[in-house]
């Protein structure tokens, strides 16, 4: 492979802030929850490059082949690869992260199966080299020109994400988006470069809270501290469902942590914990062990008696659980571990993802 810039290129990244950010020629688009990816082409050679530089290029054939057959003979492009679920809850398309991260599988006949079960589509939101010509140093403005006009004619699976520079519409897109399972907005400044691993672009995204039972928790790689709090919710049956986990404590907090975790740990406590003796054959979801995602990394846990609420931040939901680690706030020794329900949670309204892929009229001012 022979281009102006070559594999490997760490992509360039966003600093999250709290609020959308305005300026002089800002620009505004979604940000796609999905995996990272510069696809380099040069010619039948293609490569797809993930944000931590490793290849995705076996696991995506039909996104392979899309490159070959739409994109400009020799490029780099910068863009997402995310998996559409057209048979959900509702009807309605959407992201969906889970058929996505089943992608990655190391059995090639698994691979080959999936890219024709649930293929993956490529957005494209930025050009970083065009034929002989590396475009890193142009300001982000012209690189979106020349974007534009390179794909110009790509049709789906492959996208050119639409942008906005008027405030009120990345608002909007803001508050509607959600709904076809986007993980909020990137802002970009008209004038900035391409510098690999900067953090030069803004993402602003949602942020909640809710309260959730503690019932079980993870040790850490490092020794006999917390690694993880596996958290639940009770559904309007009263069953209790594991719905993710909080991680991001620092090495003091873990061991601290244990000790707040001692009076609910016990051998008796495996005897009667709901997540290893429910009714797993209808549907609750309860904390599962290794698994080829996971390698050879122990997934194994501990129960802990169903009596602790503590307070986490989270930004969305993916169907019936976190879409991401939540962010531990606080102990709620004031709430009732039945009280921690899925009905306090904000359900956005359901959108069309393929309204936000074609630059719908009905998405922007």
């Amino acid at each position: 492979m022979k281009l102006p810039i070559n594999p490997p290129v760490e992509p360039m990244l966003a600093r999250s802030v709290p609020k959308i950010p305005t300026g002089d020629g800002m620009t505004y688009e979604p940000k796609w929850d999905g995996f990272r990816c510069i696809v380099f082409r040069d010619g039948d050679e293609v490569e797809l490059a993930s944000r931590g530089g490793k290849t995705l290029t076996r696991y995506f054939p039909e996104v392979v082949a899309q490159a070959r057959a739409q994109l400009p003979t020799r490029c780099a492009v910068d863009g997402e690869l995310i998996v559409i679920r057209r048979d959900g809850p509702g009807g309605q398309p959407r992201l969906d992260f889970e058929l996505l991260s089943q992608r990655i599988h190391p059995a090639a006949s698994r691979v080959n199966m999936l890219a024709e079960t649930t293929p993956a589509d490529f957005v494209a939101f930025d050009l970083l080299a065009l034929d002989d010509e590396a475009l890193l140093d142009q300001p982000y403005e012209r690189r979106r020109a020349r974007l534009v006009e390179a794909l110009g004619a790509v049709v789906p699976p492959v996208h050119v994400t639409q942008t906005t520079t008027d405030l009120a519409t990345a608002h909007r897109w803001f508050e509607i988006f959600e709904g076809a399972g986007l993980d909020g907005l990137v802002a970009k400044p008209a004038d900035i470069p391409y510098e690999p691993g900067k953090r030069l672009m803004f993402k602003v995204k949602h942020t909640r809270t809710a309260d959730v039972v503690v019932a079980g928790f993870r040790w850490h790689k490092s020794g006999p501290v917390v690694g993880s709090l596996l958290l639940g919710l009770y559904d309007e049956a009263g069953v209790l469902h594991h719905v993710g986990v909080s991680a991001s404590f620092t090495a003091t907090r873990r061991k601290e942590l244990l000790d707040e975790l001692a009076p609910y740990r016990g051998d008796e406590v495996a005897a009667t914990h709901p997540w290893l003796h429910g009714d797993h054959t209808g549907g609750q979801r309860v904390p599962g062990g290794p698994s080829r995602w996971s390698g050879t990394k122990s997934l194994e846990w501990e129960p802990l008696r169903p009596e602790l609420v503590a307070e986490v931040g989270y930004d969305a939901m993916e169907g019936d659980r976190f879409r991401h680690t939540a962010q531990f706030v606080r102990w709620r020794p004031d709430r009732q571990p039945r009280s921690c329900g899925y009905d306090q949670l904000d359900r956005p309204i359901r959108f069309d993802v393929d309204q936000v892929l074609r630059g719908d009229p009905t998405t922007t001012a």
